[in-house]
C-alpha cells in the first residue's frame, strides 16, 4: 500500500510543514535494484586503538572506494574541489576498545564525520563479543551497543547504524582476523542497499564458522599485509572454503548458485518475496504453501523456475513429503508459514489459540527435527531461517497467541543453533519483521497503520523485500559465522527497543 505521507514529505510544502511542526521526515530508502545494486559514494574506514587484522582486505573487496582519513571538507554535499562526495558508508573499527578512555576515541572518530554521511548511508561499528574474563573490556564493548542504538535513532536521512561484533572464540584476539574473514558476507550485506530497513542491530560473527567442509572449527590464517593494509587469505579453491571455515562465494552477485531452498508459506506476501530473492541469488526454490493456494503457488514456481509443493505444513507427514520432494537434500530451509487469529485473551477460544501455536511454532519444531535427523539438510551449507516477529519481542494487545508463537521461534533459534552446528553442520537463525507493508497491514485501521509506520528510526514501514534480503544473507554459505541470532527487520522499531 502506498505511503502517502512519505510522498508528501518529499514535496516543498511537505518539507516546510514537517520542519515547522516537528513531524517525522522519512527519507526514501535506497533498496537493491539491478540499476542501483550498490551504495553511491566512498566508504570511510576509521580505526580506534589497534586495527583488526584482515578487515582492510574485506572492505576493499566490497566494491566501494575506501578512504582511511577524513579531512576538512570531505563528505560535503557541494564538494567542488574541496574534498570527497558524501560518504556512502563509514566503518569504525573499534575492536581494540578496551576501556572508558578508548570510548573517547570513538567519539573523536565519528563526531566530525557524522554530518558527512550521505542520505541513505550506512554506519557500521565493529566491536568484539564482550569477554567475561575482562570486565573493563566487556564494559567498553557493551557500551558500543548503547552508542549504536542511540546514534541510529538520531542520525535521520534514511541512514542505518549497526554493530558488528567479532567473536574470536577460545583463541581470543589472536583469531580476530579469522572472524573478520568470516564476516565478509555480513559486511557486504550491511554496506549495501539490501540492508535498507535493518538498523540499530547488534550482529555477532563467530570465527568458528560453519563451513562447506561441514565443520565449525576455525583453522585460519589472518593473511599477509598488502598495500591496502592487512589482507585476509584468499578463499580456497573450487570448494570455496575460506580460512575461517565459512564458504566464500565464488560469485557475490549470485551467492546461492547451486543451492536448493524450500520456503514455506510463499504463495504471497513476505514468503513470495523471499522465494523471489533466493532465486535471484541463484537458488533453486521449492515453493510450499497450503493446497488452497496451489494456483498462486504454481504460478510463482513457474516464474522462478522452481517447484511447487502444495502441502499443509501441519500435516503429520509434512516432513516426509518435503524430504521426498528434495531427494538430493536441502541447503536452505525457510520457515515462513504463519497465521493470525487475533482476539484479546478473555475473548479467545481455545481453537484460535491452538491453530496459531501449531502453524507458527509446532510445525517448525516437528519439521526441523525430522529433516535434521533424516539428514535432509546438507552438512556445511545447511541454513535454517525462521520468521519471528517484533510481536514476539515486545508483545501486542490482542495477539497473545501470535506473540507467544513468535517468541517461541526466538527460543527455538537460540537453543537449537549451537547443537545443530555441532551435530549437523547447520546454522539456525531468525528474522523478526516489524511493520511491513503487506495486504494484511493494509487492512489495519488508518490511525493504527500510521502509528506503526512512524514508530521506528526510519519513520516508515518496511517492504517484504527487506525481510527477504535479510533472509537471503543468512542463507548464504558464506554466512556460516552467524548462528543462533534473531535479526530485527524493523527500521529500529521503538517497540521492544
Amino acid at each position: 500500500m502506498a505511503d502517502r505521507y512519505l510522498r508528501f514529505t518529499g514535496t516543498a510544502p511537505g518539507r516546510f510543514l514537517t520542519r515547522r511542526l516537528g513531524l517525522p521526515r522519512p527519507a526514501p530508502l535506497h533498496r537493491w535494484s539491478p540499476e542501483r545494486p550498490s551504495l553511491d559514494g566512498p566508504l570511510l574506514r576509521l580505526t580506534v586503538a589497534a586495527p583488526c587484522p584482515g578487515l582492510a582486505g574485506v572492505l576493499n573487496r566490497t566494491g566501494l572506494p575506501v578512504r582511511t582519513e577524513h579531512r576538512e571538507g570531505d563528505g560535503a554535499a557541494d564538494t567542488g574541489n574541496r574534498g570527497t562526495a558524501p560518504y556512502a558508508a563509514v566503518v569504525v573499527d573499534a575492536t581494540g576498545v578496551d576501556g572508558p578512555e578508548a570510548l573517547h576515541e570513538v567519539h573523536a572518530a565519528l563526531h566530525p564525520v557524522v554530518r558527512s554521511v550521505a542520505t541513505g548511508g550506512r554506519i557500521v561499528v565493529l566491536g568484539t563479543a564482550p569477554d567475561p574474563a575482562d570486565h573493563h573490556r566487556a564494559a567498553a564493548q557493551q557500551a558500543l551497543e548503547g552508542f549504536v542504538r542511540s546514534l541510529g535513532k538520531e542520525i535521520g536521512k534514511g541512514c542505518t547504524v549497526n554493530l558488528l561484533r567479532l567473536d574470536p572464540g577460545a583463541e581470543g584476539t589472536a583469531a580476530l582476523g579469522t572472524a573478520a574473514a568470516a564476516a565478509e558476507s555480513t559486511l557486504r550485506f550491511l554496506l549495501s542497499p539490501k540492508s535498507a530497513y535493518v538498523s540499530g542491530q547488534p550482529i555477532t560473527v563467530r570465527a568458528d564458522a560453519v563451513g562447506a567442509d561441514g565443520t565449525n572449527e576455525a583453522d585460519g590464517a589472518d593473511g599477509a599485509d598488502g598495500p591496502g593494509g592487512p589482507q585476509p587469505a584468499e578463499a580456497g579453491g573450487p570448494s570455496g572454503v575460506a580460512s575461517s571455515g565459512a564458504a566464500a562465494a565464488a560469485d557475490w552477485t549470485r551467492p546461492l548458485a547451486g543451492t536448493t531452498a524450500l520456503v514455506t508459506g510463499c504463495a504471497r506476501g513476505i514468503g513470495e518475496s523471499v522465494a523471489e530473492t533466493l532465486a535471484r541469488d541463484g537458488a533453486r526454490v521449492v515453493c510450499l504453501d497450503i493446497p488452497a493456494a496451489e494456483g498462486e503457488l504454481t504460478a510463482l514456481a513457474g516464474r522462478l523456475g522452481g517447484t511447487a509443493l502444495p502441502l499443509d505444513i501441519t500435516a503429520p507427514d509434512a516432513a516426509d513429503r518435503i524430504a521426498e520432494a528434495v531427494p538430493g537434500g536441502l541447503d536452505i530451509l525457510v520457515h515462513n508459514a504463519g497465521i493470525t487469529r487475533d482476539r484479546r485473551l478473555a475473548n479467545m477460544a481455545a481453537d484460535r489459540w491452538d491453530q496459531v501455536i501449531d502453524v507458527n511454532l509446532g510445525s517448525v519444531l516437528r519439521v526441523t527435527d525430522r529433516l535434521l535427523k533424516a539428514g535432509a539438510v546438507r552438512r556445511g551449507t545447511g541454513r535454517i531461517v525462521a520468521t519471528a516477529s517484533i510481536a514476539g519481542i515486545a508483545g501486542n494487545a490482542g495477539q497473545t497467541n501470535y506473540a507467544a508463537s513468535k517468541a517461541g521461534i526466538i527460543g527455538f533459534t537460540r537453543s537449537l543453533a549451537p547443537r545443530a552446528a555441532a551435530e549437523y553442520g547447520v546454522t539456525v537463525n531468525a528474522v523478526a519483521p516489524g511493520f511491513i507493508e503487506t495486504k494484511m497491514t493494509a487492512a489495519v485501521p488508518l490511525l493504527i497503520r500510521e502509528a506503526g509506520r512512524r514508530m521506528n528510526s526510519l519513520a516508515q514501514g518496511g517492504l517484504p523485500v527487506d525481510v527477504a534480503e535479510t533472509t537471503a544473507w543468512l542463507a548464504q554459505p558464506a554466512s556460516g559465522g552467524v548462528n543462533g541470532q534473531t535479526v530485527r527487520v524493523c527500521g529500529q522499531s521503538l517497540l521492544g527497543a
